[in-house]
């Protein structure tokens, strides 16, 4: 397992259960891979996070896809929040980054668990849309699953001393 540095600016780390909130709320993010050539390859995804993991679904095949077939470990970051301050230059930012291993999804039902919470996440009210589009979606669609190894969440100091 890789030991992961702590924070420099601890007192503006978040909690876990913060940073999980914020996973459960936010619906895009950036995940990042050892792209071609060693280069990272960082690409914006929707998501949704359930029970410590994060899932995406993909293209079949592409630049993605051979890079978590290369290496499996990546991160993940979302931004919660980022209100610019021009009179203090600066900017009230709220962020969460998971470490881990990325792995494409073979069980059959765990895809279609996948699917299923990736659809009620952006669209709740349309079962029978969803379920339409989960027929469609098979042999199209590639699912993934990050298995979170280190969760850190950091917050701008002017958020920490608004709460104290």
């Amino acid at each position: 397992m890789t030991s992961f540095r702590p924070m420099r600016r601890n007192r503006q780390q978040l909690s876990k259960e913060d940073c999980e909130i914020i996973l459960s709320r936010c619906t895009s993010g950036v995940l990042a891979v050892t792209g071609d050539g060693g280069f990272p390859y960082a690409v914006p995804l929707s998501f949704v996070y359930n029970s410590g993991k994060i899932y995406f679904h993909s293209a079949v095949q592409g630049h993605k896809i051979d890079a978590i077939n290369r290496d499996s470990r990546c991160s993940f970051c979302v931004i919660d929040r980022d209100d610019v301050k021009p009179a203090e230059f600066t900017t009230y930012f709220r962020s969460v980054i998971a470490f881990g291993q990325i792995t494409v999804i073979e069980d059959v039902d765990e895809q279609l668990q996948a699917l299923r919470l990736l659809g009620s996440r952006y669209s709740p009210l349309n079962e029978e849309g969803l379920q339409h589009e989960i027929d469609k979606a098979k042999g199209r669609v590639t699912l993934l699953r990050l298995d979170i190894e280190h969760l850190t969440g950091k917050e701008a100091i002017e958020l920490v001393r608004e709460r104290e």
